[in-house]
């Protein structure tokens, strides 16, 4: 009875540590599971594609990437082009080789099942119209999903943040969460967590390779982005935002 009282005592972040914490017996039950693996692609079939420039992969110095990152909330009014939010989306989740029928991304992934879907608010790119767009990893292209000015919706949503209104692209990371708790149970929102994480500073220094500035962004209200993407917030949930664009 104490141990129940002290458990219902903890805070939610106290209370999801405890119950992602691993044991013997949760890893064994882990190991014993015969799920059907989720598929690892997303796709909008019945949308247009947009092919992306193949990436380039000349840049800045690693080291002077890390030196120079910073979060700007900033952004000068002008555009950015089809080949940097191409190298932008490479470097989040591009393919970068095969290993037993599994493509590789990127960023890595717990159990390489690759959780993680990035949807784009685009206000200001040449050859794009406004609206938000979805990444076909696969294809390394974009699903033109809906048209129209989302920068008033997205700003409402991150809590009146001003840098939504002035920058040409904002990505929006979601999670698919049964292509990794169907393997690790529990546990496998941590992974889920943390590989977002690599992702968004893959996006960071890609964009001080570039000359662009972003900034992360991990207060927002969940409903009203999952609303703005169509997903439910159940089985994919928004758990990520960053902007993008040309710093002042």
């Amino acid at each position: 009875m104490n141990l129940i009282l002290i458990f219902l005592t903890l805070q939610i972040g106290e209370k999801f540590h405890n119950e992602t914490k691993l044991d013997p017996l949760k890893t064994l039950k882990s190991i014993l599971k015969f799920e059907k693996e989720p598929e690892h692609f997303k796709t909008y079939p019945d949308k247009p594609l947009i092919k992306l420039p193949p990436p380039s992969y000349k840049g800045i110095i690693l080291e002077d990437a890390i030196k120079k990152r910073r979060s700007i909330r900033e952004y000068k009014d002008e555009p950015l082009n089809l080949s940097e939010l191409s190298q932008i989306l490479f470097s989040a989740q591009g393919i970068t080789g095969e290993l037993y029928g599994t493509y590789l991304r990127t960023a890595p992934s717990a159990g390489a099942l690759y959780p993680i879907e990035i949807y784009l608010i685009v206000q200001n790119v040449k050859e794009l119209e406004k609206g938000i767009y979805h990444y076909n990893v696969r294809e390394h292209a974009l699903e033109f999903i809906k048209k129209g000015d989302f920068k008033n919706e997205i700003f409402k949503a991150g809590i009146f943040q001003e840098m939504f209104l002035s920058a040409p692209v904002t990505l929006i990371y979601t999670a698919i969460f049964k292509r990794t708790t169907y393997k690790y149970d529990d546990r496998g929102y941590r992974y889920i967590y943390i590989e977002v994480g690599h992702i968004a500073q893959n996006v960071a220094l890609e964009c001080v390779s570039l000359g662009l500035a972003s900034c992360v962004v991990g207060a927002f209200f969940d409903d009203m982005v999952n609303k703005l993407l169509q997903v439910d917030g159940k089985e994919e949930g928004t758990i990520y935002i960053q902007t993008i664009g040309k710093p002042k």
